[in-house]
């Protein structure tokens, strides 16, 4: 998966518009290979971002659990933990 594209579902506050949008034309940049659109191609860019926004947040809102909703610091914090571990293995 692009590690750019995180987790959205579970989490306290609930994922924004904004994240989901993020998502969301990460996900259309790796399917295309495209970072920018050309011109012609810029309005089927768009619409493609625009439903799979829409497309997520209807995922989002219909997913259970029952497990306890993760915090974002706590979860940024482990990354961030994680990437230090990695990248310090790799020098």
């Amino acid at each position: 998966m692009c590690r750019n594209i995180k987790t959205l579902f579970n989490f306290e506050p609930p994922a924004t518009e904004a994240e989901i949008e993020a998502a969301a034309l990460q996900f259309v940049r790796k399917v295309s290979g495209l970072n920018k659109p050309s011109k012609v191609n810029e309005a089927t860019f768009a619409t493609a971002v625009a439903q799979i926004t829409a497309v997520t947040r209807t995922l989002l809102d219909a997913l259970e659990t029952n497990a306890p909703a993760r915090d974002r610091e706590t979860e940024a914090a482990r990354a961030q933990r994680r990437a230090a571990q990695r990248f310090a293995k790799e020098s």
